[in-house]
This record gives C-alpha cells, structure tokens and sequence, in this order.
C-alpha cells in the first residue's frame, strides 16, 4: 500500500480501478466497514467495484496496492466475480453512513456526517478514524455551520442498530462476535443491558460462552452462572479451562459449588475438585491440569503433531512434559520437559527422551505467587511443571495465569481498549 495517512471516502467515490499492469477492472462504487460494539474506529473491510457489466463485486482492502487522487490500483487483476452482499455486521460508507443523523458524545448536538476519512494501522489495516460533520440547525434562514473533522470516538448514534433504523437482536450480536476474540466479546457483553445480555448467553453455544464467561470480571461471572439453569450451568463448567473453573466455583457458596460439582460429569469435575484443594495464589491453585504429556518413547514428529493443536494455548504449546505412564495428572514419574524450540530442530524420527531438558526445576504445588513469578522470570519461561513430592506431574503453570494474578482485581473492568487509550494520550 502505498504510504497514505488518511484517504476521506467521497473522494474514491467513482475513480477507476486497475490491476497491477495497468488492465481496467472497474469503477469503486463505495467502501465496506465493519461495525463494532464498541468505541474503536471500524475496520474497512474492502471496496464494492462496479465491474463494466454493472456487476458489483467486493474487493478485500489487502488486494489494494495503492491509492492515488486519480485512481486505484490492485495487487492482482482477478477478483471474485461473485455479486456483492452486505453481511448484517456491515455498513456502506457511501450509501449508509454519509448524511447520516448522529449527535456528538456525552450531549444532545444534533450532527449530519459530511464525510468519513480512513487511515492505515500499523498492522496494515484501515480504520474509519475521522469523520466530517456539520451542526445541525433547525429553522430557515440560518446559515450553514462550519464543518469540523473529530475522532470515530466523538460521535455517537452510528451503531449498527442507528443506522439500520431497527433493533439489534441477539443473532446480530453473535454474527458480530464471530469475527471477535473472547476478551473483546466480554468487554462489549458487560455493556450490554442485563436482560440483552442473558438473551445472548441463551443463543451462545455452551463452548463459547465458556470462553466469554473466563474472560468477564468475577462478579460477571457469578452473576452469568447465576442466570442459567444448573444443568447448563455445569455445562459450561465442563467447557471451561479446569483452572478457570475452579477459580470461579471458589467463589460460589459452598452448596451452590457442590451441587454444580456434581452435576459435572466424574472425568470432567474430578481435576476442578483437585484444584480446589489448593490455595488460588499458590503454583497448585494457578496450574492447568491439562498441559501436553508424552512418554518418553514418544517421536518428535507426534510431538510437534502435538503442540500443533489449533485448539491449544500458546503458553501451553511452548513445552512439553515427559512422564511414565499414566500420562493423565497425577502422571507417572515426571522425568523432564523439551521446549518447543528444541522439537524444531530435531530430526522427527528421534524420540523425545534424546531431548529432554532435566535440568529445569519444577515448581512444587504449594509455592506461592511470588516464587512463582521470580521461577518464570529466572528461566525466561511461558510455561512451568508443577510437580507433587512423590515426583508425579500434577500441571502446569502458564505465565497467561501469572500475569492474571499480578494484575489489579479490577484490570478486566478497566478494559484493555480503554489502557491502551490512556497511554496514546
């Protein structure tokens, strides 16, 4: 892409488009943002281009090479010739947002949006960063106020749901939510009214909603959990991370955490149960009792197979554990860990036991946070073994838990967009 600090929508509005040897595609009829939930800009997702058979298609921004006052150019001269539809997460710059009726955050001024400017990110995406708008002012004969250019974040009343002219509904929110991760989903199910929030914890499904649950302060928590019935509620116990779990539960009156508990099923309650024997702030209460444990005649290949697991954390994906069977926690002697670095650059075929590292200490269950945090600050680790006194795996601590307790109590009320706000200003 070309170096652009800010491009305002009408002016791409008709200009033509080309591939990268100069062969004419068509003209950009409009440009396609995707809606958030939350104050950020939205992201441009790509160009609606009227090819010379007046079909429209949708050119994602990553195919966009350059951007000039007289025209545009691809990186490549194919486009998909599918017909352009707008997905309910979407909305036109040109056709929707331009004229829109908006006011401006935290009063009651009445604006019209003039123009909309993007700018490129330094991970290569655009953002709907400005906006040109005028006052509006009611009643003949007055003159026309002077337009002004302000930040996304100034302007309120352009939601999804303003500019639709209809209600959100759940469905729409989940549609948004698929291209979100966990804390971004939490963040914006917080805002949200508390009956709108139970309407969309009812059409999550129990895994996603396990992945939302872990990333809401605790009182968000207790209070989702409390919602559901206690069938689902074990449920989603189950779909959770053990940790997580456990750390919730620990929260719950005790008849309340026993009858969930045994709700669960055996295999999926009983490493939540061992868990909860220790104390949150030690190495046995912050663990994971499910890190990636081998045998020692294990092959790198299944090794790597292993920690490729889309599926697994990266923290945990960094190391795995070599034990004698049984590999479940409690494990058979813990023998010793091979990083992931070292799996690299073996031949596949060699077996895990030529690599392990026995080197490294293992945390004992009952050490507290502080030990823990100088252990992973000492081995420059993102993942440690948590080993009992008979020699036995018992988990693994990731530094994701470490940084989870070091923290203010408070940090996911906070919210991560707004941090990152403070510390631009």
């Amino acid at each position: 892409m070309a170096a652009v600090n800010r491009v305002f929508a009408a002016q791409l509005s008709g200009l033509p488009v080309f591939g990268p040897d100069g062969e004419s595609i068509g003209r950009v009829r409009d440009l396609v943002a995707g809606l958030r939930l939350d104050a950020q800009p939205p992201r441009i997702l790509g160009l609606v281009v009227e090819l010379s058979t007046r079909r429209r298609v949708f050119v994602p921004m990553l195919r966009v090479t350059s951007i000039e006052p007289s025209a545009v150019t691809l990186a490549t001269g194919s486009v998909n010739m599918r017909q352009f539809n707008q997905r309910p997460n979407e909305v036109l710059v040109l056709g929707q947002l331009l004229d829109a009726h908006a006011t401006l955050a935290g009063s009651d001024t009445r604006i019209t949006v003039v123009d909309a400017g993007m700018e490129p990110t330094r991970t290569r995406d655009w953002v709907l960063a400005k906006l040109a708008i005028r006052e509006r002012r009611l009643g003949l004969g007055r003159r026309r106020s002077a337009m002004q250019v302000l930040p996304w974040s100034e302007v309120a009343g352009l939601g999804l749901a303003d500019l639709a002219r209809q209600p959100q509904g759940a469905g729409q929110l989940l549609m948004l939510f698929d291209t979100m991760r966990p804390a971004d989903i939490a963040a914006t199910v917080r805002d949200l009214p508390l009956k709108r929030r139970h309407e969309v914890a009812d059409a999550m499904d129990d895994e996603r909603l396990a992945d939302v649950i872990e990333e809401l302060p605790d009182d968000d928590q207790k209070e989702l959990l409390a919602y559901l019935a206690e069938e689902r509620a074990a449920d989603v116990l189950e779909a959770m991370n053990p940790d997580d779990a456990a750390d919730l539960l620990a929260e719950l009156a005790p008849a309340d955490q026993s009858r969930l508990l045994e709700l669960m099923e055996p295999e999926e309650s009983a490493p939540v149960r061992r868990l909860l024997e220790y104390s949150s702030d030690t190495a046995g209460g912050l663990m994971t009792p499910e890190p990636v444990v081998l045998t020692p005649d294990t092959t790198i290949a299944e090794a790597l197979a292993h920690i490729r697991n889309a599926e697994l954390p990266p923290a945990l994906a960094s190391m795995v554990f070599v034990c004698r069977p049984p590999t479940a926690t409690p494990t058979g002697r813990y023998v010793g860990v091979v990083h992931f670095q070292r799996l690299l650059r073996e031949p596949p075929a060699e077996l895990v036991a030529s690599a392990v590292d026995t080197g490294l200490p293992p945390l004992k269950p009952g050490a507290s946070l502080a030990e823990v945090t100088r252990y992973f600050a000492a081995y420059n680790l993102t993942c440690g073994p948590v080993v009992d006194t008979e020699d036995h795996l018992i988990g693994a601590v990731t530094v994701d838990d470490v940084l989870d307790h070091l923290l203010p109590e408070d940090w996911r009320e906070t919210g991560l967009h707004d941090t990152l706000e403070e510390d631009r200003a």
